[in-house]
């Protein structure tokens, strides 16, 4: 179903973060020059991109689960909140893919892909996941009562993607600035996934408490509304 719509939701799955990285890189060239950075700038931003569109689609798929998904409720066995699982499955095996497709770019054009801690980033990728799944079943209760709700966060998914160091590294940024952008929990994911990929960089600023306290959190709360709403979502 993901891909059956329209025969170009396959090549754009691809093609989009590939695009992003190239129009980055391109932009830095432009304004900085060449490779200035002591890591390779271009396999830090197919990592990063790939993390955070990842988050992205498995929040904003998951909000109108609900809604897309109503007439499979009519059987008693699929639950509302089924569905939100599976296409946070259906998202971790595309960014497997990807993550494939940009390994195999980078080995044919001999960029450096070694990875420093490959556990660390892995379970960086997986938490990131469980994150957008808890942030998810939130957003979709809140969505199915509240439609405004999911419009309004799609039009801040952007500015979002913009101060959770996607693109840059808060080593990069003033001290002043890095303790505004730690208030957000998407930096720890960041730093956490490209701080244990680069040898030249660090987790230093990741506050793993943060994270748990956010995920939980959201988890928690998310599955306390669902639980008490479920029928009133199946009805609708």
């Amino acid at each position: 179903m993901r891909f059956s719509v329209s025969r170009s939701g396959l090549f754009w799955t691809f093609f989009e973060p590939f695009m992003q990285v190239m129009v980055m890189v391109l932009i830095k060239v432009l304004l900085f020059g060449g490779n200035n950075t002591l890591f390779d700038f271009s396999v830090f931003l197919a990592l990063n991109f790939t993390a955070y569109n990842m988050f992205k689609n498995i929040l904003t798929k998951s909000m109108g689960s609900f809604k897309a998904n109503k007439g499979l409720f009519v059987y008693k066995q699929v639950k509302p909140i089924d569905t939100i699982i599976a296409r946070t499955l259906v998202e971790l095996f595309l960014t497997g893919v990807i993550i494939l497709f940009f390994l195999l770019i980078g080995l044919f054009f001999h960029y450096d892909m070694a990875v420093q801690n490959l556990p660390l980033v892995t379970l960086g990728f997986l938490w990131l996941a469980l994150f957008g799944l808890a942030l998810g079943i939130f957003m979709a209760v809140g969505n199915t009562f509240y439609p405004s709700l999911g419009r309004t966060l799609n039009i801040i998914m952007t500015f979002i993607m913009f101060g959770s160091a996607v693109f840059y590294t808060l080593e990069m940024l003033p001290q002043n600035i890095q303790a505004i952008l730690l208030y957000n929990p998407l930096v720890h994911f960041m730093e956490m996934i490209h701080g244990n990929y680069f040898l030249t960089l660090s987790d230093s600023f990741v506050d793993y408490d943060y994270m748990v306290l956010w995920t939980l959190s959201l988890l928690y709360l998310g599955l306390f509304l669902y639980r008490h709403l479920e029928e009133r979502i199946i009805s609708l």
